[in-house]
C-alpha cells in the first residue's frame, strides 16, 4: 500500500471501498469540522472475521454469532475502518453523513453526524491497539487534515466525549498522547 495517503473526491485513495447503504446528505452547507475515534468488533472481542464490513453494509450473517440478534436490526456505519493489520476500507465518502456518532454533542453541538467523520479501529476498549493501526490512524488523519482544515487538533475526539455516559470507545486501551505524538 502506498504511505502517501489522500483524499480525492471526499475519498481516501488508499482506501478499499466498501460501500454503506448507512448515509445521507450532510446538511447544506455544514464543512467537516470533527473526527471521531470509535472501535469495533465483531463477534465482540474477535478480530478478522470480516463481520464489521457486513454489519456496515447490512449483510451481517445473523446466525453466525448470538450476539448478532441483539444487533441485527441496527443500521449503522462509520467513514472509515482501520482493521489489526492497519488496511483502511472505507464506507461513507466523507462529505455525506456516515451513521457512526449517534445522539452526540460537541463543543455545544448536537447531532455531531452532522459535521464529523468517524474512524473505526478494530479492537476494544480493554486491548491494545496495534502499531500498524496508529501507523494508519496517523497517516489517515494527516490526510484528513490537509483535505478538511477545520479538522485541527482541537477537533479530534472519541466517541466516549461526545456521548459520555452512553459510549465509552475508544477506550482506555487507546492510547492518546501516542496518537496526538505521530501527528506533530
Amino acid at each position: 500500500m502506498d504511505d502517501n495517503f489522500c483524499v480525492v473526491q471526499h475519498r481516501l485513495s488508499q482506501a478499499r471501498q466498501a460501500p454503506s447503504p448507512n448515509c445521507n446528505a450532510r446538511p447544506a452547507g455544514e464543512a467537516v469540522s470533527l473526527l471521531v475515534i470509535h472501535n469495533i468488533s465483531l463477534p465482540p472481542g474477535q478480530f478478522g472475521s470480516g463481520h464489521i464490513e457486513l454489519f456496515f453494509q447490512n449483510r451481517l450473517p445473523i446466525d453466525a454469532d448470538p450476539f448478532y440478534q441483539e444487533i441485527k436490526d441496527m443500521t449503522v456505519s462509520s467513514h472509515l475502518l482501520i482493521e489489526r493489520d492497519g488496511a483502511v476500507v472505507q464506507f461513507v465518502d466523507f462529505d455525506r453523513r456516515a451513521w457512526h456518532a449517534g445522539a452526540s454533542l460537541f463543543d455545544g453541538r448536537d447531532n455531531c453526524n452532522d459535521f464529523s467523520i468517524g474512524i473505526e479501529l478494530e479492537g476494544t476498549d480493554t486491548q491494545p491497539y496495534t502499531d500498524l493501526q496508529y501507523e494508519a490512524l496517523a497517516k489517515v488523519t494527516a490526510a484528513l487534515q490537509q483535505a478538511y482544515p477545520a479538522l485541527t487538533a482541537e477537533r479530534i475526539t472519541g466517541h466516549s466525549d461526545i456521548a459520555p455516559g452512553r459510549k465509552t470507545d475508544p477506550g482506555p486501551a487507546f492510547d492518546w498522547p501516542r496518537y496526538r505524538g505521530l501527528l506533530e
